[in-house]
């Protein structure tokens, strides 16, 4: 009827919406609760009638950063159970003269050789699928394929931190006792006496150490197959405890050891005597001590010896470096402020004062020059502030773009110059590298400036066995993997290696 007429349609729909849905005719005998929805929407997600917009495929939100394993050369070896070398270090080292009389003959000059050993290690990790997660998985993604691809990942991350500060031959012995000096104010404490210990800690004791977790010393691991392994957890054996009469009620105190050669951290335990509780891990020799330690660790639980190192592990590149006799150039910046430490210095002239004594020492002794120095974030942001101070007005970048009051800037340094090179200058890229620990900076060389030296890699990893992954045989209802290489890390000359540790953060 309403064809013909659509204004007359449209009031009447009109008409129809405005008709509540309480309407009479919906609460007559039989009709009750007509007025109610038949299906509304769920409570939750996973309730109701509704659609669960879940994206297929598990995203992998993690980092996988190894910048050392990706620019090492990989090399096979050839079988045995170590890469063994032979090098000479130094020719005519008695610096016989050259000059000859008539008819004669010159001086015979004295070579210098040495021999060196890197033994293989083999490293790997497991992962496992049950039989009941394969099939939850089902249409969502392959479980099986993520454990392989997981296990991969891991080991590599594993390997990096390996490569950086393994340690399996620089044992850090026991740590000196710590000197203490105590303050009225600065703190929380109250009239009475504080013990404090130290532990002296490798790489593989600061990347794993934690207040809330603790330090690790010896660790016994229970392997996938049911055996066991006993290895150090990068701890040094704890020091002596040290004991200070503090005044209270604001009371302080300061505390340093002397500098332990090889380690790139320590933890502080402090308390009662013989109730001492972790309470601090610090880049350096010091720290200032202002109230009850916040961790639940205790010295006494780390037992007298010293598991600073892991058999299982081959040294990396910064035990190398810091091995007695390495030739390695090593610079250990003073204790002094405690808690603060000792920080690098700006020249004022868009350098760093100690950077450039190491740059020169290389250059002096060896006739070389670094091509990256390895930062910490701490450090990395610590260099740009002591480069740019005296020369900031001309390191400014900005950025403009058309839109209006759009404007970008910023400033961070990438690359440092070496005023100490046979070219006159060199440039060496600065990088952070995540393993790294604060106040510790390491340089590296990758190739080195002597002709006909027989040596393609300053460093490399020399593999019995490249990554390789095992499926087990079924031994339950569960899919098991392990993921594996054999390998060892050779560097020819660690003196091309230079390393900055204790270093203050300013």
């Amino acid at each position: 009827m309403y064809q013909d007429n659509p204004a007359a349609a449209l009031e009447a729909l009109k008409k129809a919406q405005a008709i509540p849905l309480n309407d009479p005719i919906l609460a007559q005998p039989g009709l009750a609760g007509l007025e109610k929805a038949t299906f509304s929407q769920g409570v939750s997600p996973t309730s109701g009638l509704t659609f669960y917009d879940l994206e297929l495929g598990a995203k992998s939100l993690y980092p996988v950063l190894t910048p050392l394993r990706n620019v090492i050369p990989r090399v096979p070896g050839r079988g045995g159970i170590q890469a063994a070398w032979r090098a000479i270090t130094g020719i005519n080292v008695s610096g016989m003269r050259i000059g000859v009389s008539g008819g004669n003959r010159g001086g015979v000059q004295v070579v210098s050789t040495a021999d060196y050993t890197a033994s293989y290690k083999g490293i790997g990790i497991e992962s496992n699928v049950d039989f009941e997660a394969q099939y939850a998985a089902q249409g969502f993604d392959d479980v099986r394929a993520i454990a392989a691809r997981t296990g991969l990942q891991s080991l590599m991350l594993g390997e990096e931190a390996m490569i950086l500060g393994g340690n399996t031959s620089l044992a850090l012995g026991t740590t000196p006792t710590p000197t203490l000096s105590a303050s009225s104010s600065g703190g929380s404490f109250a009239n009475g006496t504080l013990s404090v210990i130290c532990v002296a800690l490798a790489l593989d004791g600061v990347i794993n150490g934690s207040l809330a977790g603790g330090i690790q010393s010896t660790i016994t691991r229970t392997n996938a197959d049911g055996s066991t392994d006993i290895f150090g957890g990068g701890a040094a054996a704890k020091s002596a405890a040290a004991t200070v009469a503090v005044t209270g009620p604001t009371g302080s105190v300061a505390a340093s050891v002397a500098a332990v050669p090889g380690a790139l951290g320590y933890a502080w335990f402090w308390g009662a005597a013989g109730a001492e509780v972790l309470g601090a891990i610090t880049p350096i020799n010091s720290v200032v001590i202002t109230g009850a330690a916040a961790g639940t660790q205790t010295a006494a639980s780390l037992g007298a010896a010293d598991r600073s190192t892991n058999a299982l592990a081959f040294d990396g590149l910064l035990t190398q470096a810091l091995k007695a006799g390495s030739g390695a150039t090593i610079v250990t910046m003073p204790t002094g402020t405690p808690g603060v430490g000792t920080p690098l210095t700006a020249d004022g002239a868009g350098g760093i004062v100690e950077i450039d004594a190491v740059l020169k020492q290389m250059w002096d002794l060896y006739r070389l020059s670094p091509d990256t120095i390895w930062v910490n974030s701490q450090e990395g942001l610590n260099l740009s502030r002591k480069i740019l101070q005296g020369s900031a007005n001309s390191a400014f970048k900005f950025e403009f773009s058309a839109a209006q009051d759009a404007l970008g800037g910023g400033i961070m340094i990438r690359k440092y110059l070496n005023r100490f090179s046979m070219q006159g200058g060199s440039v060496l890229d600065i990088r952070v590298h995540p393993n790294l620990p604060a106040g510790t900076i390491l340089f590296t060389t990758a190739a080195l400036p002597y002709p006909v030296n027989n040596i393609g890699n300053v460093m490399q990893i020399r593999t019995r066995q490249d990554y390789y992954q095992i499926e087990w045989p079924l031994r339950s209802r569960k899919y098991e993997y392990g993921v594996y290489a054999d390998e060892v890390l050779q560097h020819y000359f660690p003196p091309s290696m230079a390393i900055l540790t204790n270093v203050g953060n300013g």
